[in-house]
């Protein structure tokens, strides 16, 4: 066991006289000890139950013979940062919980690992620090909050963003907006649609490294207690490492569920740096590739009418990865860290069925986007998935939904640059404008382009991700007012006329953290990890 190194020989009587303070006992040496990761924080509300989850994992860690040991990681809730310069601290997170992983994991010789994250970057941060460390893991996550209501209508946090929008508009009453605010997050647990957190929740489960069930069992349920006490139970015995499970073929495996799905465009970012942490090859091509083969299976809010608890009664992950197999779609000689590849079948036909056929998400590419770009494809309307119009450019995010609100006109194509990984830096999400546009009925007539990221509760033709970004000279630097963009989305075109060169910028936002961020981070295209 790793763990020897601190408790075997006589030499180690220091490390064993620290651990008996630290609560272990004669008793106690010699089992495996097991560092149980929690994101637990207050102010996220995927996380506030999060406390109560890791003392059943330790519960059921002592119960299989194991020593527990609590330890904790950041968050940052995106919806909370959204809409203001907190965003930028968003994605550079994620590398600060895989640091934050690593480090407790390597200088305390843990022979395994439960990962408790829930939301936004904690998870794909866990995921990479995990990969690093490569001792026997298990992710157990958070689960989804319950599907808000108000007269009859259900409601996400989505809903909140695109009424807003509405009101701006003038399409609805500010006492409506007040009511979907208060209803529409109405428990613990990560947004009930299919945004960054349960998409990457539900990839954990495809890539075998969660168990069945991990995406999708409610926050709240009694399910999701007892998968949080098999998985202490399981992690005491458990002998196989996160990269003899992460192998190419699981990461398309993931890839191919996350098409099917229709996931949030952040899970390229987030598996791309996983698979660099993985020592696996995976590139911008094979999200192509699968995209163009993988039927989209499912239409959950905000690309549709259904949400995660309609997904969990349907089946969940298991039944997506059934059909999926059915279809020679999935590579089954992959190990998890339950056995073989699960899958079940289909409880709800108006759930999982054939939506479209292709996947959820599409790789651009064209002379705005050399490097590539990255949309929703299943959340686009059919009018928007060909759209030709004139550029109208804005430097930030407030210029844009200022402009939104007043003068933009059906056919636009909306920029908005310098927000990448170097430009903003930390590549903020872009919902606020999202949701104007949606909100103001202009979803069917204008598009967005940007080399920023969009939240998973994004919807309509919002194109992110662009690549290389302004920041660095991109062509999309030298676009002006005006310029003539082409979105054709079947094709996987993005261009723009006339194309010109553009400058290099600094950071938009200055902090000793986010300048060390910009001088490291790499583009989008390849998971904007840092070097």
């Amino acid at each position: 066991m790793r763990s020897d190194a601190v408790t075997r020989g006589l030499d180690r009587a220091p490390h064993r006289s620290l651990l008996r303070a630290a609560g272990m006992t004669e008793a106690d040496f010699g089992k495996p000890l097991i560092g149980v990761c929690n994101s637990f924080c207050e102010i996220i509300p995927g996380h506030r139950h999060l406390n109560e989850l890791g003392a059943l994992v330790k519960e059921a860690v002592r119960e299989a013979g194991g020593m527990p040991f609590e330890f904790n990681t950041i968050g940052v809730d995106d919806g909370i940062a959204m809409g203001h310069d907190g965003m930028c601290w968003s994605l550079p997170s994620r590398e600060l919980i895989a640091d934050s992983v690593e480090t407790m994991a390597m200088a305390h010789p843990f022979d395994g690992l439960v990962c408790i994250p829930n939301c936004d970057k904690i998870v794909p941060g866990m995921l990479m620090g995990a990969l690093r460390v490569n001792i026997p893991t298990i992710f157990v996550s958070g689960g989804p909050m319950a599907t808000g209501a108000v007269a009859g209508r259900r409601l996400s946090l989505a809903s909140v963003f695109e009424a807003v929008g509405a009101v701006q508009a003038g399409t609805m009453r500010e006492g409506e907006l007040r009511d979907i605010e208060a209803a529409a997050c109405p428990t613990c647990g990560s947004c009930s649609g299919l945004f960054t957190a349960n998409s990457m929740n539900c990839l954990l489960e495809a890539l075998g490294l969660a168990l069945p069930g991990n995406g999708t069992a409610p926050a709240t349920s009694p399910e999701r207690r007892e998968l949080v006490r098999i998985a202490g139970r399981t992690i005491v015995g458990l002998t196989v490492k996160p990269r003899e499970i992460v192998t190419r073929a699981a990461m398309l495996n993931a890839v191919a569920v996350d098409m099917s799905l229709g996931c949030s465009t952040n899970t390229v970012l987030h598996l791309l740096a996983a698979a660099r942490e993985a020592g696996v090859e995976l590139t911008l091509e094979d999200f192509d590739l699968q995209s163009r083969r993988v039927p989209t299976l499912c239409t959950l809010n905000p690309a549709g009418p259904h949400f995660m608890d309609d997904f969990a009664r349907a089946g969940g992950v298991g039944a997506v990865m059934g059909e999926l197999k059915s279809m020679r779609l999935l590579c089954d000689d992959v190990r998890t860290v339950h056995g073989p590849m699960a899958t079940s079948g289909v409880r709800d036909r108006k759930v999982i069925r054939p939506v479209r056929p292709e996947g959820g998400i599409a790789v651009l590419r064209g002379s705005l986007a050399p490097e590539g770009a990255v949309v929703k494809a299943s959340a686009v309307r059919p009018e928007m998935m060909n759209h030709a119009g004139p550029a109208r450019v804005f430097e930030d995010e407030a210029s844009a939904v200022a402009a939104i609100k007043r003068d933009i006109k059906a056919g636009d194509v909306v920029v908005i640059r310098r927000v990448g990984p170097r430009g903003a830096p930390g590549m903020p999400e872009m919902l606020m404008p999202t949701s104007a546009i949606s909100g103001s009925g202009l979803g069917d007539s204008v598009a967005l382009v940007t080399d920023g990221r969009f939240s998973g509760a994004t919807r309509g033709a919002a194109i992110g991700h662009v690549s290389p970004e302004a920041a660095v000279g991109g062509p999309l630097a030298g676009v002006r007012d005006g310029d003539r963009i082409v979105i054709d989305i079947p094709a996987r075109r993005i261009d723009v006329e006339p194309v010109r060169k553009g400058e290099e910028s600094a950071p938009r936002v200055r902090s000793r953290w986010l300048d060390r961020y910009a001088r490291t981070v790499g583009p989008a295209s390849e998971g904007a990890m840092l070097w």
